[in-house]
């Protein structure tokens, strides 16, 4: 993982030290979505990624329409996509992992608003990726956020670094080390038959789950994701 952090945090422990608000009752499986001699490469990822724009369809009537960019580029183990964190100054969804993204203004498109918010949250250069397509787009409960997830590509990975302080730290992260064995779980919060599915990556020094990884599996396992996150 090449990462930039701005945190002044040196420690490092498996899953990092972000704190998981689990509820009391929850059950967990590490039977992993996609079969286990999987290879990914960039064209893999890529190929099922939908080129058209899908209609926008909140499931709740005050959800706020957001845009996070999906972004990919090769790297010396392989794909590699952009992770960011979260400050933990920050009064929502502090120190978690992320894709860049944000609120889409009344005047642009998801995919305008992909592209501005890495370039305000990470200075990535609003000309430089390719755009792919969209995964499917997501409703979020906590948040009431309707997301659009804009894949794009890079020919190279590119030196990022955190432009605001909403952003303590830029990971270029390879596929290959979010689907080592032993990496990704599944968590069942809640009793049957109200409860709900959760993807979990646990990195050496970071956790990947909600929204993020639930895009994230639907990247690996086209299809893969649903429509709800948590």
């Amino acid at each position: 993982m090449t990462a930039v952090d701005s945190s002044g945090d040196g420690a490092r422990r498996r899953g990092g030290a972000q704190q998981i608000p689990r509820p009391t009752s929850f059950t967990t499986s590490e039977d992993v979505p996609w079969p286990a001699d999987s290879v990914w490469t960039m064209d893999s990822l890529v190929a099922a990624v939908s080129a058209d724009v899908a209609p926008v369809l909140p499931l709740f009537p005050d959800s706020r329409l957001s845009a996070v960019l999906v972004l990919l580029a090769p790297g010396v183990d392989g794909p590699e996509v952009l992770l960011t964190r979260r400050s933990m100054s920050l009064t929502n969804h502090r120190g978690e992992i992320s894709f860049p993204g944000g609120r889409v203004d009344p005047d642009e498109s998801p995919r305008e608003a992909a592209l501005r918010e890495a370039y305000e949250e990470v200075g990535l250069d609003p000309v430089l990726p390719r755009v792919i397509g969209e995964l499917t787009h997501l409703n979020t409960i906590v948040s009431r956020s309707y997301i659009v997830p804009i894949v794009a590509t890079l020919e190279s990975p590119v030196g990022l670094v955190a432009q605001t302080g909403e952003v303590d730290r830029v990971l270029w992260t390879p596929i290959a080390e979010l689907t080592v064995p032993g990496t990704y779980r599944t968590e069942h919060w809640g009793t049957p038959p109200l409860d709900r599915a959760l993807h979990f990556f646990e990195l050496d020094d970071e956790t990947v789950w909600g929204a993020t990884a639930h895009m994230l599996v639907e990247l690996l396992v086209p299809g893969g994701g649903g429509q709800r996150a948590g």
